[in-house]
């Protein structure tokens, strides 16, 4: 018999958040969340999100145990201002057993039908900033602080429950020694020069503030044309501020402006964390931070998170300043591999920057779709 429960107590977020290091807890490749800050992120009080967005949390039981949990979340920006009558859950864990996923993901049925949308897709955040895609391929690949992990399993679920592929991502990775200066050097002399454009350098975070609101206004700008994108708004910036820039090292957050000091392009850069947040299973406290914080200084690998050019700019080679600026970065930390974050498979665009470092895809992932 399985029994679902609407969660609204504090202690049954925490039994939601806690669900996955059960099913997890022999897996060498599951990378486990920061516990606190996954409370804080649903928290309808601190996440601003909830301004523009309803989210219902459930729990699956079986014989009295906690077997499966999912996110019904309506983004009504996305409904309202693009069109876009979809359904959206997320945090979708569950055991091997289809009348536990069947009954959670007929949660996420009723609350769409009763808002009138068309369809569900899943797995997905609130935001473009949030984890999203289920892993299709890739199983033996530890997994980022940025990205979902799962059993293989979990696809023959959504086959079974009527779902079918919506969009497709890849993550990749290098070894830095691919990375060829020659190659870029020159260009980013050309184009600095042409456009006048100059590079921003950071030593400490406090430098970094006063232009994170630019940063996610050219972020909102460049990925517009994205079917998937839904835009983060001002109050989501100082949310997003908070639980993002702490944890990367300043000489990793590049921006580049022009003579007037207008952003045209932004990367940002994390150190990779999944080890550590293995090791620490996502207690910040007593000395999850501290080793989290050695390891920002130590890691020696690196994890493409953000990149962004104003569109206007787009095709005009920027790129190169770009990777001029984190070659020497990356060269002076004594970086040894790059990991890309999910890239949307259709994103050409993207595609033909990582090409000239011989990146391999490692792990293949999906969204999911069912018309209500």
């Amino acid at each position: 018999m399985i029994t679902i429960k609407k969660i609204d107590s504090k202690k049954g977020l925490k039994a939601f958040v806690k669900f996955p290091f059960s099913i997890y807890k022999d897996s060498k490749y599951w990378v486990p969340p920061i516990i606190s800050q996954e409370l804080q992120t649903f928290d309808k009080k601190k996440n601003p999100i909830f301004q523009d967005a309803d989210a219902t949390f459930f729990l699956a039981y079986k014989n009295g145990e906690v077997v499966g949990r999912i996110a019904a979340i309506t983004n009504w920006l996305e409904i309202n201002k693009m069109n876009q009558p979809k359904m959206r859950f997320g945090w979708f864990d569950f055991i091997d057993d289809l009348e536990v996923s069947k009954a959670l993901i007929n949660e996420v049925k009723k609350i769409g039908i009763q808002n009138k949308l068309d369809y569900m897709e899943g797995p997905v955040g609130f935001s473009n900033l949030d984890k999203v895609g289920v892993v299709t391929y890739g199983y033996d690949v530890v997994a980022s602080m940025i990205t979902w992990y799962n059993h293989p399993y979990y696809v023959k679920h959504y086959e079974a429950l009527g779902f079918a592929v919506e969009k497709s991502y890849s993550e990749s990775t290098f070894p830095f020694k691919n990375v060829h200066p020659d190659f870029f050097y020159k260009a980013q002399e050309l184009i600095k020069k042409r456009y006048k454009l100059r590079a921003l350098k950071f030593t400490k975070t406090e430098e970094v503030m006063p232009y994170a609101d630019k940063m996610f206004d050219l972020f909102n700008s460049s990925y517009a044309q994205l079917s998937s994108f839904v835009e983060i708004s001002d109050i989501q910036k100082e949310f997003f501020k908070k639980k993002f820039i702490s944890f990367i090292n300043p000489e990793y957050i590049k921006f580049i402006v022009d003579e007037n000091d207008k952003m045209v392009a932004f990367a940002i850069v994390l150190p990779r964390f999944a080890k550590t947040l293995q090791d620490i299973k996502g207690k910040l406290f007593p000395f999850g931070f501290l080793k989290l914080l050695k390891a920002k200084k130590e890691s020696k690998e690196v994890l493409f998170y953000l990149i962004g050019v104003e569109p206007e700019y787009q095709n005009k080679g920027v790129h190169a300043v770009i990777f001029n600026e984190y070659y020497n970065t990356f060269k002076e930390k004594g970086i040894e591999t790059c990991y890309r974050t999910p890239e949307l498979d259709d994103n050409e665009a993207i595609q033909k920057i990582w090409k000239h470092f011989d990146p391999k895809v490692v792990v293949k992932r999906s969204t999911f779709r069912k018309d209500l």
